[in-house]
């Protein structure tokens, strides 16, 4: 079994629904141990939404539940923390200072902690205090205010971007910070907001927006009448990505001979494209329009042309590629829920890790019998106990 840095690490997770448990669940997959800290009785509230829900966050972690507004459970929370290299919540601000285990208790009691805070908001500023979820925090991250397309529409993302956004810059983060704490024996304070996190996506585009002198997006230069979304005869669509020139070059060489308005001089380079991004966008529209999703995929075939069809959730599934590179893709059959591995190939490999979520405190002898043991090397746990 391949070691990782973070082999060895213990990490707890008090987090709920996404951001904190897919963060927990990402240093699990590099190979750290994850305790999942929970409320008594009924959990994490993505136990709520189903089984399959909660284990495509939460699998291979251990559970324990404890009350926090209980002094023996805070002093068992403690004792973790003393052993722990990282800690995860996603409570409002100041919620953790009220139970007792503020970011300074955790760090008195173990200094080499990592304490990571995940919000909407982060711990300061105006908006600290509000309430949110996704669309909130790309609403005012100004995910719609910077354009994409000719044909624009405001559309909810199909992801929970600022959600998966966070986790993955507070994974980051916990790795370089529990990675300085083992060198200097400093932990520290992760404050984590999504919208922050969201805001270093859009910023790019809403400083371009604000410096143009035109707000339309078809002013934009980077709305590009070639690089779109195009409907084909039979309602499905195909994701053109057009941008160098030889791509281009490919999409005349493959279609002109049909279509020859494709070969007008004013559509030649991207100049003349952009300045005609109109007229070509609507040339474009009713060529794909003509043939089926099927059609076009077989005439591109063999082509140099960046295109790709829209598929559906089988055919995702179902697809060569995907099939030749997660051939791994894991079923949990207690959960009816499918899971894949972490998504970047180590050529070393990545330790083991198990697929099962965990029920409601089911480790809870385990890792008390583990705060026993007053070893200075800390085995890794396993969850069959």
């Amino acid at each position: 079994m391949a070691a990782t840095c973070l082999t060895n690490k213990i990490i707890l997770d008090l987090g709920q629904l996404h951001p904190g448990p897919h963060t927990a669940m990402l240093l699990g997959q590099l190979g750290a141990t994850v305790i999942k800290v929970e409320r008594p009785h009924t959990g994490d509230t993505a136990r709520a939404l189903g089984a399959g829900t909660f284990a495509k966050y939460n699998r291979g972690k251990l559970s324990i539940a404890l009350d926090l507004k209980d002094g023996h459970d805070r002093a068992i929370l403690l004792r973790l923390a003393r052993r722990a290299h990282g800690l995860i919540e996603g409570f409002r601000p100041d919620t953790l200072e009220r139970l007792g285990v503020g970011p300074d208790t955790l760090l008195r009691a173990n200094p080499a902690l990592v304490v990571c805070a995940i919000s909407g908001f982060g711990q300061t500023g105006p908006y600290a205090h509000r309430p949110g979820h996704d669309l909130n925090y790309l609403a005012l991250a100004g995910y719609w205010a910077v354009p994409s397309q000719i044909e624009e529409k405001v559309a909810r993302p199909r992801l929970r971007l600022s959600d998966y956004c966070g986790s993955m810059y507070a994974a980051l983060s916990m790795v370089v910070a529990i990675m300085t704490a083992e060198k200097t024996g400093k932990g520290q304070h992760l404050d984590v907001s999504l919208q922050d996190a969201m805001l270093a996506w859009t910023w790019p585009g809403i400083d371009m927006m604000r410096r143009s002198p035109s707000r339309e997006a078809c002013d934009m230069p980077h709305i590009m009448p070639d690089n779109d979304l195009f409907e084909t005869a039979d309602g499905a669509f195909i994701a053109l990505g057009i941008l160098e020139p030889k791509f281009w070059d490919a999409l005349r060489s493959c279609l002109g001979g049909e279509y020859p308005a494709l070969c007008a001089p004013r559509f030649h380079n991207r100049d003349g494209r952009m300045r005609n991004k109109h007229s070509l966008h609507a040339l474009l529209k009713a060529i794909f329009a003509e043939k089926t999703r099927r059609q076009w995929a077989q005439r591109f075939e063999g082509s140099d042309i960046p295109w790709a069809p829209l598929l559906d959730c089988d055919e995702v599934a179902q697809d060569v590629h995907f099939q030749a590179r997660h051939p791994d893709v894991c079923a949990l059959p207690l959960h009816d829920a499918a899971a894949l591995g972490f998504p970047v190939r180590f050529s070393q490999g990545l330790p083991a890790q198990d697929m099962n979520a965990p029920e409601l405190d089911a480790h809870r002898g385990l890792i008390l019998d583990w705060l026993e043991d007053m070893a200075q090397d800390v085995p890794r746990f396993r969850s069959d106990g």
